[in-house]
């Protein structure tokens, strides 16, 4: 038997995305197959279809880190029920060694993640161990609940863990359009933040505001730094949200306060910001990298968005056949949320 699924034989541009009949894949032990009904792209999606030194894939790939769908089979050893709406986590993890056992398994030195190491979502049907199943939110449809994923749990363990959010605190949200600007917004609200972000449009900024940002700052019209000292009398934020690198990271480290932290997850504007290293050590600045979360940080976010305390936003939705047209989208930033397909 077979299966649809849209995959990339090389590294490169869009074009690079073809679709192909691969064999159906067979649950093994402790395994579940899921029917998926929605996968929704990431900046990780371009990042590993362009290539660069760090992936080492084995071809044919398939790209997709955020499943939303239905068990259809299941392996030996398994009590998953077949026919259940699920979400996939999309870490993959040893489960024996010290930070698996510790519940701090996106710390595993065998830590990969579907779409970017092993094979993605972009197919009608993915095999992932069982314990990667979690709670689907039954409120939500299969676009929204893969939406739900990746950025809220990166966002989650930025925002909760990394930056220590507490109520009164002021915290800057780059990207508010973005999956990480969209979850960051809401979980900083959700902790008793004053929430400022940043936008590329006067629409994201309303968009953004709408989501629960106090101040929505368009970059290419205002320095954010400066707008965000004087919302601050000068003080500077307690916390930024950064997922861009270049440039904003190196303005944001004008915009935060003295003893205040960055936590940053990402370089989507470039890997080598010039900083200078006196502002960070004379200010007390932290500077805190983060990636994913783990699976339980997953488990708290979807209580939340089951209860609808935090909202995935989907912009687009298109067939998977149009993978290519969905990846232009959101190279060209012209999305708010998420763009998903549909095998």
């Amino acid at each position: 038997m077979t299966m649809t699924a849209m995959v990339m034989r090389e590294h490169g541009g869009p074009e690079v995305l073809h679709l192909e009949q691969r064999d159906l894949p067979v649950p093994g032990p402790r395994e579940v197959r899921v029917r998926v009904r929605a996968v929704a792209l990431n900046h990780l999606d371009l990042w590993t279809r362009r290539g660069g030194p760090a992936f080492k894939l084995e071809f044919p790939h398939q790209l997709g880190a955020d499943i939303a769908g239905v068990v259809d089979a299941v392996g030996p050893g398994t009590t998953a029920t077949v026919g259940a709406k699920t979400v996939v986590s999309p870490g993959l993890s040893c489960g024996r060694c010290e930070a698996c056992l510790g519940g701090h398994d996106n710390l595993c030195r065998f830590y990969s993640i579907l779409g970017e190491h092993k094979q993605g979502g972009y197919a009608e049907y993915i095999v992932v161990p069982e314990v990667n199943l979690a709670p689907y939110p039954e409120r939500l449809d299969f676009p929204h609940a893969a939406s739900a994923i990746l950025p809220f749990l990166t966002a989650w363990q930025m925002v909760v863990h990394k930056a220590r959010v507490a109520p009164g605190d002021t915290v800057l949200v780059h990207g508010a359009g973005s999956g990480i600007g969209v979850a960051a917004i809401q979980i900083a609200k959700l902790y008793g933040a004053r929430v400022i972000a940043t936008a590329g449009t006067d629409d994201k900024a309303a968009r953004g505001k709408a989501l629960g940002a106090e101040v929505v700052i368009n970059y290419t019209k205002a320095d954010f730094a400066a707008e965000c000292r004087a919302l601050t009398g000068k003080r500077g934020v307690d916390v930024v949200i950064e997922h861009v690198g270049g440039e904003v990271f190196a303005h944001s480290i004008r915009a935060v306060k003295n003893g205040g932290r960055i936590v940053t997850c990402g370089a989507t504007a470039g890997f080598h910001p010039a900083i200078d290293l006196r502002h960070i050590f004379f200010r007390q600045i932290e500077v805190l990298g983060s990636t994913m979360g783990s699976k339980a940080d997953l488990l708290a976010v979807l209580s939340h968005v089951a209860a609808g305390r935090l909202e995935p936003v989907v912009h687009q939705v298109l067939p998977l056949a149009e993978a290519a047209a969905a990846h232009r989208l959101l190279e060209a930033r012209a999305a708010f949320g998420k763009v998903v397909l549909e095998p």
